[in-house]
């Protein structure tokens, strides 16, 4: 009986002489180290990382998202809803009725109101006019560079990483032309400082000089000039402060265009989401106009800063080669006055031919000549052949209408209110066209 009770309890433990489950689960020739045991030890590891993973995902206690100023729902009051419910209700409640705009109340008050806010605009804007100056060429900018974004986006480029690409592009093919260019001018204006002495004692021993010399006194004249100037300490601190403010002129413009820069990263960065924010302050009923109108204007204001930008390369890079071949001196510093000049439209063009002609005259009539045919037949071939061709999805603008704008745009603001000027007529020759003229034409 013992025999049996024995035989029964063994058994289970190994019956028909097979392995034990750790070692038949282990397989023959494997050790209990790489059994379901290891596998146990290693799941809490697994699920231990896991859970620290998880754990660095989630925000910090107490942390809260960043506020964003987000764009407020559309809501309208439905017609014939006795309940006043409307799409999407308003957070603070539905506005009541507006009072009536003949109450003598309103009048006064609105009256009031009006003239205070037109004072406070007149006010800020003669106080900041450096900043206002600032923000229009940085949207200018943005403009210009939105149609390049806009393609990189359709090419299934993400928006900030074509901002990024734009923006790269053009800080260095500024920064190169700029490294190329400084040291050619500090080479130039060094040779014109080195030569100015004998300029200058050339003319006085030409006998024109001596000949002024003897009928004027012209030269103890000069001299007379030169220790009243020296010894007077008001032209001497003119002196120094003119020193000083050109420094300031200098920081100035270093700090105008980072700001300028870093305004054209956040216009460009958020030129969908500002289109979006003005075409909401306009009536629901008229913003789908208001949109195609806004959408054609900033397409044509990109359009004409990207060709313009062409047009002055093409002309400055023309320029540089006639004066390189029939030698005109400092031709890449003239390269780089007639880029800046070409900017302005129409008449850039022709200020910048009458100012190399008189450089070159230093070389005689005949390089004048040559510059001045080459070169003004090269502005006639612009102006029928290259301009159509690069401006045709840019702004059309009457020529008159042109000459005035950028008359009066650079007497505004100076060179930039020269280079918006014809962007500028062309928004209000199409506002024009697209409001005013249609309502006369239906009346």
């Amino acid at each position: 009986m013992t025999d049996k009770t024995d035989e029964s309890s063994a058994a289970p433990e190994n019956p028909g002489g097979t392995q034990p489950p750790a070692a038949a689960a282990n397989g023959p020739g494997k050790g209990p180290e790489t059994g379901p045991g290891t596998a146990r030890r290693k799941r809490p590891a697994a699920a231990a990382l896991g859970m620290l993973a998880q754990r660095l995902r989630q925000p910090l206690p107490g942390a809260q998202p960043r506020l964003r100023f987000e764009m407020p729902p559309e809501y309208t009051r439905q017609d014939g809803d006795a309940g006043g419910d409307s799409e999407v209700q308003p957070q603070f409640g539905s506005p009541g009725p507006r009072i009536s705009p003949q109450h003598p109340l309103y009048l006064g008050f609105m009256g009031t109101v009006g003239v205070g806010l037109a004072l406070l605009v007149y006010w800020i804007g003669s106080n900041t006019t450096q900043l206002l100056l600032w923000i229009v060429a940085a949207l200018f900018i943005a403009l210009g560079l939105e149609p390049v974004v806009s393609w990189l986006e359709g090419r299934k480029i993400p928006r900030p990483a074509g901002i990024l690409v734009s923006v790269t592009v053009l800080i260095s093919a500024v920064v190169g032309f700029f490294a190329t260019l400084i040291p050619t001018i500090v080479e130039q204006v060094t040779q014109i400082v080195e030569q100015a002495p004998v300029w200058i004692r050339d003319f006085i021993d030409s006998e024109f000089f001596r000949s002024l010399d003897d009928q004027f006194g012209v030269r103890d004249r000069v001299t007379e000039e030169l220790d009243k100037f020296v010894n007077d300490p008001a032209a001497m601190g003119g002196i120094f402060g003119g020193v000083v403010g050109f420094g300031s002129t200098v920081a100035n413009g270093l700090f105008g265009t980072l700001i300028v820069l870093v305004l054209s990263l956040y216009f460009l960065a958020a030129l969908p989401a500002m289109k979006k924010w003005g075409y909401r302050l306009a009536p629901r009923s008229r913003r789908h106009r208001v949109e195609a109108l806004s959408e054609e204007i900033t397409r044509s204001v990109g359009n004409y800063v990207i060709g313009q930008a062409v047009v002055a390369l093409l002309n400055a890079t023309f320029a540089f080669i006639v004066m390189s071949i029939v030698g005109i001196p400092f031709a890449l510093l003239l390269a780089f006055v007639v880029a800046l000049l070409a900017f302005i439209p129409l008449v850039g063009g022709m200020i910048a031919g009458v100012v190399v002609l008189l450089v070159s005259l230093t070389e005689g009539w005949q390089t004048a000549a040559i510059y001045g045919i080459c070169y003004f037949s090269y502005l006639q071939f612009e102006a029928y052949f290259i301009s159509p061709r690069i401006m045709q999805k840019a702004v059309a603008v009457p020529g008159a209408v042109a000459v005035i704008s950028v008359i009066a745009g650079g007497s505004l603001l100076g060179v930039l209110g020269a280079l918006i000027a014809i962007p500028t007529a062309a928004a209000v020759l199409l506002l024009v066209r697209e409001i005013y003229i249609v309502r006369q034409d239906q009346h």
